[in-house]
């Protein structure tokens, strides 16, 4: 396994359009990065930058303290999982897996060794002697995890690995991609737009926003500290709520909204009135607008149950707000 590193990035493609802007970004060897951000952020391309499959029109990549800039994708000894599984119908899990070491004219000890090793590691064993079309959609990725694993590359690159499957079997995948990391150790760089899948899987996540970095930290830092509002708006689920005071944007998470009933206001609370209610089970959320009209949700208990058009009482903890300034979004401290 290896480290890459991002010098200083620049990516544009002739018609102006902006992917990475002096982008600079180090992977540790061994870790798992997420890079998120919304369509268009330009996470995809960075991973394509790292890969070698788009030229990069400024700064400098490495692999392991090489520069690898120049050199085409076969010379950077690395892995990349897509969407798409991309398996070949008519060839067993066995030759599927085996396929790009054939091509390679590797040793059959070895490619049998390798592919035996990536079965036990992924618990493809059973399915050795089946074709694509007799396995599940989470099964085929990790076939195709498998085909990237046996190569036994420096770093993995997985580009939304797991957009193609229903919800259940992206949970499974996750976590079995988790486990797989734990126990590989493998250095890899994982692109999603979905920010669960970011706060679960990466050691580190780094936010992007039309090809710029916005923040790179471990999940929690970036939940509890966004350096920016548009951090602050992306992860956590529902977003944050933002209410503007005097060029300072206030914001608060809305499981720490607290709600009470309409009598129970003071000088340390809003009213609001309710307008739509979800609830979910283990949870209800609640959309309540203010005096003035603006947009609060809050996140609360099942119980008890609340009713739309009800008047309440909003408190907003003191120690759970978080500033931003007006004009840059950029966080303030206190």
């Amino acid at each position: 396994m290896a480290s890459i590193t991002l010098d200083r990035v620049d990516k544009t493609y002739p018609n102006g359009y902006v992917a990475a802007h002096d982008l600079s970004l180090e992977v540790a060897d061994g870790e798992l990065l997420v890079l998120v951000g919304p369509s268009g952020s330009g996470k995809s391309t960075i991973l394509r930058l790292i890969a070698g499959l788009e030229p990069v029109t400024g700064g400098r990549i490495l692999i392991g303290g090489t520069d690898v800039t120049a050199l085409p994708p076969q010379r950077r000894d690395l892995a990349m999982v897509f969407q798409s599984y991309a398996l070949y119908p008519h060839m067993t899990v066995r030759e599927n897996m085996a396929f790009g070491l054939r091509v390679r004219k590797t040793a059959a000890p070895d490619i049998e060794r390798r592919v035996g090793a990536a079965a036990g590691a992924l618990g493809l064993e059973p399915l050795l002697d089946r074709k694509p079309a007799q396995l599940s959609g989470g099964q085929r990725q990790r076939v195709a995890l498998g085909r990237a694993m046996v190569r036994e590359p420096q770093a993995f690159l997985l580009d939304e690995p797991l957009s193609n499957l229903d919800a259940r079997l992206r949970v499974e995948t996750r976590l079995e991609l988790a486990s797989l990391h734990q126990r590989l150790g493998s250095t890899m760089v994982y692109v999603t737009h979905d920010q669960v899948e970011a706060m679960t899987l990466g050691d580190r996540v780094a936010v992007l926003d039309r090809g710029v970095l916005q923040q790179v930290a471990p999940p929690m830092e970036l939940y509890r500290r966004p350096a920016n509002r548009f951090v602050a708006g992306f992860i956590g689920s529902p977003g944050m709520n933002f209410l503007e005071r005097d060029g300072t944007v206030l914001g608060i998470r809305p499981q720490d909204v607290g709600l009470l009933p309409a009598d129970a206001r003071g000088d340390d609370t809003l009213p609001a009135t309710v307008r739509i209610v979800e609830p979910l089970g283990s949870e209800q959320v609640v959309h309540l607008a203010l005096t003035d009209g603006a947009p609060l949700v809050a996140v609360a208990p099942p119980m008890p149950p609340v009713a739309a058009g009800t008047s309440l009482a909003v408190r907003l903890p003191t120690e759970a707000l978080h500033r931003f300034d007006a004009r840059s979004g950029e966080r303030l401290e206190v």
